[in-house]
């Protein structure tokens, strides 16, 4: 038999060889076992892009000779260049050396160029009557091969009667009519999204490098990869060279590796010249449309090229069956490079020529990053604030996009000093410094951009500048400045048009939001309630879950002060949901929702759960809460330090909040609670003298709530401690001021009524003193306001025990569990389920009982592996846990499972 190929060359041995199989290998037996089941149909496809693993899968599987499969497949290197007689020539080589055996009528191609249809029958008959069915792989067959080779090979496999089976990797889709054969099930297709790394891929591929790199580590290669095998090959490589693998991931830059040099060859340098100017040119985007394109390139094959380059897998794919696609990440990083360093100067044209194409078809967030990219601040801040989007920089999902892509913006109004021509970057740059809780550089700013503003601009900017007032005043504590602001917005919000403000829902939200938190912050417990509860009314739409989330930790902190624990706990778990189902971020979490857990828990006298709801809402609220919000959290500190014994540590909080920006309400609730902490001590002398420092005395008469020119609260702290120097008449006469209506917060009147009971049991007047303990209880009992019955000392537990009646009515005076005054929460003595779990995920917390992996959980419940996670989150919130394992022993020792 004739072993040349139809030119008269020989055949090149090294085509019907598979790839040597790496010696570091990751094993996929599930993709082995699906290329084994596919095998036993017509025609397996495994399709993906340069390096994605295709033939070293295929290699793999064909090498493993211990699969329970037969016959042993063949293999094939198709060349890109091969003629169809050649390719024919080749086919009929690889099935000899297989040991198939053909009949001598079948013949061979003459002809480099073709052959004829008389053959390719004969070749169909031929292997249909082979008593066993051969098994040919076809490694690299694409697009390029001649359409006169796809057809035969189409013809001969549909009419071989099952005598061959096909295996074809490609990097684009095979000019096969693929969609008869999925009609008929008769092809099983391993794409791109299979053949990607999961991370668990990646790590064992890592472990065959002796690399053990932590899970951080791992999901940040698999961020940037997106599992390209290639990729994470080549990262390993380079890892292995490094002196801190994990350094290298964090400062990992694909055009300084060798992946760029592999991208670049395999990928760029495969495409004719207008290609490679296309994907030079669309690379600034993080997405394109064929029509950007086109405005990028000058030209109009956009549609084209970008189809022909997603069906070839050139690291280019289609979003979701849209118009718009995504290189893949490390291609675009790639090509950004080399477009610098071949067309130096071009990149910032293209973003700001993309910035204005984006624009003209309403897509303003990437309009304006991409102006931003383009160092063009005056154009991507005109964008934000003609458009009421400059809320988009405090709230929403894009909020820390838009933060980062300012964050290069000079400090100046525009980008130099020659350069002014506007206020709207000075408006973006105080937003920015906003965000990021610098209120001296957002004062500046709005300083800077009134300087700016004149009588031509119109409300769109004026409006944003007093959007702006409002939400600096709320750090500030300057309410008057607040609600002036407040009013200009509002009265701007009429000369705006109304399609465009419900384009913007972000908007009213955060000015109601805010609003309310200053009046609140001042003292105005009653207006903040309405404002807030207009706030949460503004809600709902996308992008205002942040506002949503601080309204309802603001309104729960405003029932705490008015001592509606109920109410309180009930909006701050509502914040707390927001946050979790919006995946808000901790750095913009106020951390309310968790201070107001800790002060429900401080009246309750549940210190353990207190403690641990005061470290989250100090973890949450940052460095720089705002004052009301620091002042409210110094004194729940304050109170629990105390309530463990350590005085020091409790008035080292009350001194550590900085007396700037303090309301009057806020200085004198500090010194009410810095009064308790040196009662707490025994030392009723240093109580007083908190209370009666100037300043003081002054914040308590200038309190919005002040009666009779003192706080009720401060009356009542006044009293208990001339109750403990002695006074108990002073302490009746500053009671007197006192009075006992609902206008006054309900803990400040039970408190009364227990001071009274005490000054009468000590003026031997024992009616008199059950009649004020029992108004006292049953004014305490609705909320179960525990602490200050243990603050006042063991006469109330002697005088429940010497009338048992009074103490069975007020048995809710002993906690479930026991008070523990340890710092942390000890085995036994965690906080308590925040909220009840669901059913489902009570199913997951008892799979997870029985050690099943997130993969064998979901499989189990018939839920995405993503689904149980979201669940395990929510559990380990709810029963105040941070790992699996904790969780479990947690619902253990609470008889959950």
């Amino acid at each position: 038999m004739d072993h040349r190929a139809p030119t008269g060359d020989p055949m090149l041995t090294a085509r019907f060889a598979p790839p040597a199989v790496p010696k570091l290998l990751v094993h996929r037996p599930e993709l082995l076992g699906r290329l084994t089941v596919g095998a036993q149909g017509p025609l397996t496809l495994i399709n993906g892009p340069a390096g994605s693993g295709k033939t070293v899968l295929t290699a793999h599987w064909a090498a493993d000779a211990g699969a329970p499969r037969r016959p042993r497949p063949l293999w094939l290197t198709v060349a890109p260049d091969d003629a169809p007689g050649a390719f024919w020539a080749y086919v009929l080589e690889a099935l000899h050396r297989g040991g198939v055996a053909l009949p001598a009528g079948v013949g061979r191609p003459t002809r480099a160029e073709g052959v004829t249809r008389s053959f390719l029958v004969r070749l169909a008959d031929g292997l249909a009557a082979s008593p066993q069915p051969a098994v040919l792989v076809l490694d690299q067959f694409d697009t390029a091969q001649p359409p006169a080779t796809t057809e035969g090979l189409d013809f001969v496999l549909r009419h071989a009667a099952g005598g061959l089976r096909i295996v074809l990797t490609s990097r684009s889709d095979s000019l096969l009519r693929l969609h008869r054969y999925r009609a008929a099930g008769e092809i099983t297709e391993i794409r791109h999204a299979d053949l990607r790394f999961t991370p668990e891929d990646a790590e064992a591929l890592l472990g065959e490098h002796g690399l053990a790199i932590c899970p951080a580590g791992i999901r940040l290669l698999m961020e940037r990869t997106e599992g390209w095998a290639a990729g994470v090959r080549l990262c390993a490589l380079a890892m292995q060279r490094s002196d801190d693998p994990e350094e290298f991931l964090r400062q990992f830059a694909a055009d300084r590796t060798t992946i760029a040099d592999y991208l670049l060859t395999e990928v760029l340098d495969a495409q004719p010249p207008p290609t490679q100017d296309l994907l030079l040119r669309v690379c600034v985007t993080d997405r394109v449309h064929p029509d950007l394109a086109d405005a990028l390139t000058g030209r109009d094959d956009g549609a084209r090229t970008l189809a022909g380059l997603a069906r070839d897998n050139a690291f280019l794919e289609q979003i979701e069956a849209s118009a718009w696609y995504r290189l893949h990440p490390l291609f675009a990083e790639v090509l950004r490079a080399h477009l610098r360093q071949r067309r130096p100067g071009l990149e910032p044209r293209l973003h700001g020529r993309a910035a204005r194409w984006l624009a003209r078809t309403g897509r303003l967030t990437e309009a304006v990053l991409q102006g931003a990219a383009a160092g063009d601040w005056e154009f991507a801040a005109v964008q934000l604030v003609d458009n009421l989007a400059i809320g988009r920089v405090l709230t929403g999902l894009e909020a820390d996009q838009l933060g980062r892509a300012f964050a290069a913006m000079p400090a100046g109004p525009a980008g130099t000093a020659a350069e002014v021509a506007g206020p709207a970057p000075a408006l973006v740059g105080a937003a920015c410094r906003l965000a990021e809780q610098d209120l001296p550089g957002c004062e500046a700013a709005l300083r800077r951009a009134d300087a700016l503003l004149t009588g031509d601009h119109g409300p769109a900017v004026r409006l944003g500048r007093a959007f702006l007032g409002v939400l600096a005043g709320r750090p500030a504590g300057d309410l008057a400045a607040t609600e002036r602001s407040a009013a200009d917005a509002d009265r701007l919000i009429q000369e705006l048009p109304p399609p465009l403000l419900a384009e913007h829902p972000e908007l009213r939200a955060l000015l109601l939001a805010h609003l309310g938190a200053a009046e609140l912050g001042a003292g105005h417990l009653e207006r903040a309630e309405t404002t807030l509860s207009a706030a949460v009314a503004a809600c709902g739409a996308p992008g205002t879950e942040h506002p949503l989330c601080d309204a309802l930790g603001s309104l729960a902190l405003a029932a705490l002060l008015r001592g509606r624990l109920r109410q309180a706990a009930e909006h701050a778990r509502a914040s707390l949901a927001v946050a979790e189902q919006s995946a808000l971020p901790p750095g913009r979490r106020v951390g309310v929702d968790h201070l107001v857990l800790a002060g429900v828990a401080v009246e309750q006298d549940d210190l353990v759960t207190a403690r641990h709801h005061l470290d989250l809402a100090t973890t949450e609220a940052g460095s720089r809460p705002d004052p009301a919000t620091a002042a409210r959290a110094a004194v729940i500190g304050a109170r629990i330090a105390a309530a463990e014994g350590d005085g020091d540590t409790a008035l080292a909080v009350l001194r550590a909040v900085a007396p700037v920006r303090l309301s009057a309400w806020a200085v004198d609730a500090l010194a009410v609670a810095e009064s308790a902490v040196h009662l707490a001590r025994g030392d009723s002398a240093a109580a007083l003298e908190a209370l009666e420092a100037p300043e003081s005395l002054d914040a308590a008469s200038d309190a919005p709530d002040a009666r009779d020119g003192e706080r009720p609260e401060h009356a009542v702290a006044r009293a208990r401690a001339l109750l403990a120097a002695g006074r108990g008449a002073c302490a009746s006469q500053a009671l007197a001021g006192v009075p006992d209506d609902d206008g006054v917060a309900t803990p400040v009147r039970a408190h009364a009524c227990l001071l009274r009971a005490q000054i009468a049991a000590a003026g031997g007047d024992p009616e008199e003193a059950h009649r004020r303990l029992g108004e006292a209880l049953a004014l305490a009992r609705p909320e179960e306001l525990r602490r200050m019955f243990a603050e006042s000392g063991p006469w109330v537990r002697r005088t429940l025990n010497r009338d048992p009646r009074l103490a069975r009515m007020h048995g809710w005076l002993t906690p479930r569990t026991p008070v523990r005054t340890a710092r942390a929460p000890q085995a036994g003595g965690q906080a308590p389920v925040v909220e009840p779990l669901s059913a489902r995920e009570t199913d997951v917390l008892r799979k997870a009982a029985e050690l099943l992996s997130t993969e064998e959980i979901a499989a189990e419940l018939y839920v995405s592996a993503n689904t149980v996670k979201t669940h395990l989150k929510s559990i380990y919130r709810k029963l105040c846990v941070s790992r699996r394992s904790e969780a479990v022993h947690r619902a253990q020792d609470l008889g959950m499972l």
